[in-house]
């Protein structure tokens, strides 16, 4: 037999004969035209091909060598008449032609085909249809192509078990499933108005935001305004023993709500207690301070409803305070106070502004004898003199030393002590701080008006950690106190300097305190004698900070450093001012002989506080600088400079003198352009202002 080649290739009809019609000889071969197929039949043709095997379907069948493109057509015989196939014809087995002898006359090689077969192809595909439907045929191991998992899983490739598909988790609720401490943990991210908004959702929702772990710090400050009495009582019932720091500071409308059943039994483990402000009766007060005996920290200030009494069950019930402040308190005085200092022995930080009785000798030697107190804060109390002081200094009758004259004696653990207003003590009293605290920290003898240079001078070399410094109003004090100050041991770590109101104080004692103490950051001057120069020292000082301290980076953008008050100076003038904005904005360039190419910008800038019509010029550029726009701010700087100078060559009079208003008058409204249209500029911004319309009037137009 000869082989049949690919153009040959018939196909036997007498399967699709109509009935009765009468069959042809075996021997003679219809041959079939194919019809041409076209666009969209001819793609959906091509994948009826290649699915054509039911048992494919849902395989991830690795691509394998029979199926990659090399440009050759398939040989498999396609049966048209399959389910799904919109064509009707059927053609029958290769086996049943008289023309195969046995053989296959389709180019499907099967066991029995024989050898060197001059149709095989290594790179066709093999497909073989039955006459009753297109089930495949398993190929022989050796024309099956090799998968990547290998010969072994390849034995049974056409016989493997379908995947199933995933099961698709059922819907669950996220928030209720979830475990309840998870929950109280993500609301407590939450802010208290935030949280009490939450809890108009359900009622579910209402029980899990009124429970009393997510009140255990219950801080009314930034919300006392806001928030109803009800909603606040609400929350302090629920809350009940979980709240350990309750702060009602300001909270004015539970003023008939105190005597509500279940609120002051509510809390019995408060820690920290701050009534501040509110009008709340003697009874509850001493209700919540009979309830609570772990309180460390009291704060009456202000209440009129604290008295004596209060102060007395704080005694007894309470000897774990560490922190008290009555200050404002008209009903106590130093008899009340002496038995919490008797019965509290770890208090730290008393501050008693103007209460009675601080020339209580007794009362001084107690607070002595205990040497506890950090932090002691007697403003405005008149009642203090200079035998008092001593006595809570130096004590009662000690052992004097030979060589200074002065008692023997530990030293104080005084951190900070003010004594404003205290208009009863004078250098006597205040000498005996000498020595006797050093680790004072915060020293405020503000309008102390009998105070002299000899005290402070021998005080403050003293004291070698001192960071804050109020000496307000002391007309008495000169630059001896200021240079004195610039050599103690103190300087470098002086913060906070305020000499408001000396009007003795200038230049000459500014000067070297600004060179000498290097971390100022707040600098009080008002109604002295300081002038320019200050200013320009004090710029200097810290364009020195910002040549110390790292450079900035392209995401931060500098600070202010240094605050300084300087208004009612009658030195100050607007060349100090210019020289202040000149600084603030400054970019240092590299040299030419610097390895580095990159400009430094300023990190530390200083706020400045001058005379009142000039201060919004200081503000805008001070705005500019703050947001990076240093372009802004130098354009800003020179219009106002050229304003400033044009109005004082206005004011000289003589020749020209209209000239010069009139220049005087377009410098101003450039100004004001400048200053109007940075305002508009956002963070980041190029720096070009808002133009305005034009103006009438001189200037207005040069044409007209």
């Amino acid at each position: 037999m000869e082989p049949l080649s690919i153009d040959s290739v018939v196909v036997d009809a007498s399967t699709d004969l109509a009935p009765g019609t009468p069959r042809p000889p075996p021997s003679e071969a219809i041959p079939i035209d194919r019809p041409k197929l076209k666009g969209r039949q001819r793609l959906l043709h091509g994948l009826q091909r290649m699915g054509s095997s039911p048992s494919l379907a849902g395989l991830s069948r690795s691509r394998s060598h029979s199926l990659r493109a090399t440009g050759k057509a398939s040989m498999s015989c396609v049966s048209l008449a399959s389910a799904g196939s919109p064509y009707s014809y059927s053609y029958g087995s290769s086996y049943s032609s008289e023309m195969s002898a046995g053989f296959s006359t389709a180019p499907t090689s099967v066991a029995n085909s024989p050898p060197g077969s001059p149709l095989f192809d290594e790179k066709a595909r093999f497909r073989m249809i039955n006459p009753d439907g297109p089930t495949s045929v398993p190929l022989p191991s050796d024309l099956r192509p090799l998968s990547r998992e290998g010969p072994e899983a390849e034995n049974d490739y056409f016989s493997r078990p379908v995947r199933k598909k995933a099961q698709r988790r059922p819907n669950f609720n996220f928030w209720a499933d979830m475990p309840p401490e998870v929950r109280m943990h993500i609301l407590r991210y939450l802010k208290p108005k935030e949280i009490v908004r939450c809890s108009a959702v359900s009622k579910a929702w209402y029980a899990m935001c009124f429970d009393g772990q997510l009140w255990s710090d219950l801080d009314t400050s930034e919300f006392y305004r806001d928030i109803t009495a009800g909603a606040l009582v609400n929350i302090i019932t629920s809350a009940g023993p979980f709240v350990r720091d309750l702060n009602l500071r300001g909270c004015v409308q539970l003023r008939e709500q105190w005597n509500k059943k279940g609120l002051i039994e509510a809390c019995r483990n408060l820690e920290h207690f701050s009534l501040e402000g509110c009008r709340i009766d003697r009874t509850s007060i001493h209700c919540f301070l009979l309830q609570n005996s772990r309180l460390v920290h009291v704060n009456l200030s202000g209440l009129a409803g604290a008295t004596n009494a209060a102060m007395k069950i704080i005694a007894s019930h309470c000897p774990r305070v560490e922190h008290l402040n009555i200050s404002w308190c008209n009903n106590i005085d130093t008899r009340g106070l002496r038995k919490v200092i008797e019965g509290c022995p770890r208090l730290r930080d008393l501050r008693a502004g103007e209460v009675r009785g601080w020339d209580d000798i007794d009362l001084m030697v107690e607070l002595f004898k205990r040497n506890t107190l950090e932090r002691l804060v007697l403003m405005n109390c008149d009642s203090l003199n200079d035998d008092s002081l001593a006595a809570l200094i130096e004590g009662v009758d000690n052992e004097i030393d030979v060589l200074t004259g002065r008692p023997i004696v530990p030293p104080r653990r005084l951190k900070h002590l003010d004594l404003t207003r205290c208009r009863g003590i004078t250098d006597d009293g205040v000498k005996t701080l000498t020595g006797n605290v050093p680790l004072l920290e915060g020293l405020q003898l503000s309008k102390c008006h009998s105070l002299t240079d000899v005290t402070l001078n021998s005080l403050l070399p003293t004291v070698p950690v001192l960071t804050h410094l109020d000496i307000e109003e002391l007309d008495g004090l000169t630059n001896d106190v200021l240079k004195t100050l610039s050599i103690s041991p103190c300087a470098p770590h002086l913060r906070h300097l305020c000499i408001s109101y000396c009007e003795n104080l200038g230049d000459s004692g500014m000067l070297p305190v600004l060179k000498a103490c290097s971390s100022l950051s707040s600098l009080e001057m008002d109604n002295t004698r300081i002038s320019d120069l200050v200013l320009a020292e004090a710029a200097s000082c810290i364009r020195t900070r910002n040549r110390c301290a790292r450079a900035l980076t392209g995401s931060e953008r500098p600070h202010i450093g240094l605050r300084i008050v300087a208004y009612d100076c009658a030195n100050v003038t607007w060349t100090g001012v210019r020289e202040v904005l000149s600084r603030n904005a400054e970019i240092s360039r590299p040299s030419p002989n610097s390895p580095s190419t990159t400009p430094t910008y300023p990190r530390e800038i200083i706020g400045l506080k001058c005379f009142y019509n000039w201060q919004p010029t200081v503000e805008e550029h001070t705005k500019r600088v703050l947001r990076g726009d240093f372009a802004a701010a130098a354009r800003l700087e020179r219009k106002w400079a050229d304003w400033m100078m044009l109005n004082e060559e206005a004011g000289m009079g003589g020749a020209g003198a209209r000239r010069r208003r009139r220049r005087a008058r377009e410098a101003q409204l450039m100004h004001a352009d400048e200053e109007e249209g940075g305002a508009g500029v956002g963070a980041g911004g190029i720096g070009i202002g808002r133009r305005r319309r034009a103006r009438s009037g001189p200037g207005g137009c040069v044409v007209m």
